[in-house]
């Protein structure tokens, strides 16, 4: 996968965003998939999601994410970057998490009561396939 050629795209049903190559800061606003309008913000240093002006994701530095699913107990995308990335993301409040990459686990994280959970991941050349999974 490569970086995607717009800020924000729809593909199989599934939204890819971000731009971590880009020097200039970039952002989409009201962007309409299902009922739902999402944000971003995305440029080398930061990339930010938001849906319905709630934080969704946030990739520092940035990166770039492809098919990213919301799913009930679970999410579950793709991402690539070029460092060391913290990302956040908010799901449900006060719930345990397995976070796996490469369907391998690395993580268990409990969410605050906001519901944000945090975790680090080496992003480099490689796309990583990422997996949050509600306990």
């Amino acid at each position: 996968m490569a970086v995607i050629g717009e800020i924000i795209i729809i593909s199989n049903g599934k939204l890819s965003f971000g731009d971590y190559s880009s020097n200039e800061k970039q952002k989409v606003s009201d962007f309409e998939l299902n009922g739902n309008l999402y944000n971003v913000k995305t440029y080398r240093l930061l990339t930010r999601l938001e849906k319905n002006n709630g934080l969704l994701m946030e990739i520092v530095p940035g990166g770039t994410v492809h098919d990213l699913e919301v799913l009930e107990d679970s999410a579950q995308f793709w991402i690539e970057g070029y460092d060391n990335s913290q990302i956040t993301m908010e799901l449900e409040g006060s719930t345990d998490y397995k976070i796996y990459v490469d369907n391998v686990q690395v993580g268990l994280s409990t969410s605050s009561k906001s519901g944000k959970i945090s975790f680090s991941l080496e992003l480099g050349e490689k796309v990583k396939e990422v997996r949050v999974v509600r306990v």
